[in-house]
């Protein structure tokens, strides 16, 4: 577990001014990873980092020799157009480029006017995919989303008997998943009406958003050899946010016996930046099971999970219709949830992943599974769960309302972490469009 130091000191600020602007996602504590370049140009990507409404250009701050000793190999990582090779080198290099990062940044740090022009505003950036995603897993660690879908299907025995045992999980598609702004085709495939002795071919009627963080894989394991749960997360580089998009009517039909296929394969999305673990270090909080509930079995199972292994981070749903945007009103909130809700941990799922034997690789992908909270409807993580299964239309402003998402819908995501005594910390925005059906 990260232990606190310099860079989560609150009272530290950054001679960057809109670093410390109330709301910023990105303070002088925060500093996540990305790939970027110039929005209209045909620069090649690099790495930076998010300080304030700014970029901070890694390979230029490297190449000016801002940086030394261990930063200085990292940054040389770090600055290249896919952050595996920098994450492939571990926590001890992670934290000393953040660290490195942390004090040029600093209001009191000597290269302030020779860092100035490494910096880039993040409004004429372009983002990608931060990272060459070798293996993309989907879980499902949200008891209280596993729960309500099973209402919908099965309300007498609505949780599956393995749920409470182990983290639940199928391996996805890596080659659809984009970075907010992405925009992608209604998907089409068979699906199959009720009533009816034969499926039909047409274009998705259900098409649901899931709300989900993103855990990317730093260092890997080799095939064969388990990651313990105590060391797992020191394989964990960072969080992001996820939009698992979801075409239900496909899923109902195609599912069963092997899961979820061409209902999830069309799209993903996913935050640009990268929040490290050494930035989320001051919101950890307990990991609970209820003692009427199964406990873990011993490979899932630890002191230090239970003591500091969940993360409180707030998670928020909202809609912006296409009538919206022409009366010019702000997206409208759907949900809010906190990932401190999720069933099993960061670590248990890294741990369950590769108690079999799996190697993960520097540059995969876990999405969480949706995340839903055991309240009222405003904390669940999809549509499918707010409308009901479709029986009941959300309301939005203006008088629309929505049972599943309609052709120019556009869904995004927020997350940040708070709490008295440490500096707030975001995630950015994390934004799909639906466009019609090809």
């Amino acid at each position: 577990m990260t232990r606190l130091d310099e860079t989560h000191d609150p009272a530290a600020r950054s001679w960057v001014a809109s670093a410390h602007a109330e709301g910023c996602d990105f303070p002088l504590q925060n500093l996540p990873f990305g790939v970027f370049r110039r929005a209209g140009t045909n620069e090649a990507f690099r790495g930076g980092i998010a300080i304030g409404d700014r970029i901070l250009d890694i390979g230029r701050a490297h190449a000016d020799g801002h940086f030394t000793g261990e930063a200085a190999l990292a940054a040389a990582h770090a600055a290249r157009s896919e952050l595996n090779g920098f994450m492939a080198q571990g926590p001890r290099y992670w934290r000393a480029l953040r660290l490195a990062a942390f004090r040029l940044l600093r209001a009191d740090s000597p290269a302030r006017d020779a860092l100035a022009s490494c910096l880039v505003e993040q409004s004429a950036a372009q983002y990608r995919v931060p990272a060459r995603i070798g293996d993309y897993t989907d879980m499902y660690a949200s008891i209280h989303h596993a729960t309500n879908i099973g209402r919908l299907f099965r309300p007498d025995n609505p949780l599956m008997p393995n749920f409470q045992w182990l983290p639940v999980g199928y391996h996805g598609r890596a080659s659809s998943i984009d970075v907010s702004g992405q925009a992608f085709h209604r998907p089409r495939g068979q699906t199959m009406p009720p009533g009816a002795s034969a499926p039909v071919f047409g274009e998705c009627r259900r098409l649901d958003y899931e709300l989900e963080v993103g855990i990317w894989i730093g260092t890997g394991n080799p095939l064969g050899e388990p990651i313990a749960i105590d060391d797992a997360e020191s394989h964990v580089f960072g969080l992001c946010l996820l939009n698992d998009w979801s075409a239900r009517d496909i899923q109902a039909w195609e599912y069963q016996p092997l899961g979820p296929f061409l209902a999830k394969n069309f799209a993903t999305t996913i935050s640009p930046w990268i929040v490290t673990m050494d930035a989320l270090a001051p919101f950890r909080c307990a990991w609970t099971r209820p003692t009427n509930h199964p406990q873990p079995l011993p490979y899932l199972e630890s002191t230090r999970n239970r003591d500091s292994g969940g993360f409180d981070l707030q998670l928020e749903a909202l809609i912006e219709t296409p009538g919206m945007r022409e009366r010019g009103e702000p997206p409208a909130r759907l949900s809010r949830t906190t990932f401190a809700h999720s069933y099993w941990s960061v670590a248990q799922m890294i741990a369950h992943h590769t108690v079999g034997g799996c190697n993960l690789a520097p540059g995969d992908l876990l999405g969480s599974g949706t995340q839903s909270g055991p309240g009222d409807s405003a904390e669940a993580g999809a549509l499918i769960e707010l409308s009901v299964g479709g029986t009941r239309p959300v309301a939005l402003p203006g008088g629309e309302e929505r049972t599943f998402l309609a052709d120019g819908d556009r869904v995004v995501f927020r997350g940040w972490c708070e709490r008295p005594g440490a500096v707030r910390i975001g995630f950015g925005e994390c934004s799909g469009t639906v466009l019609p059906a090809r």
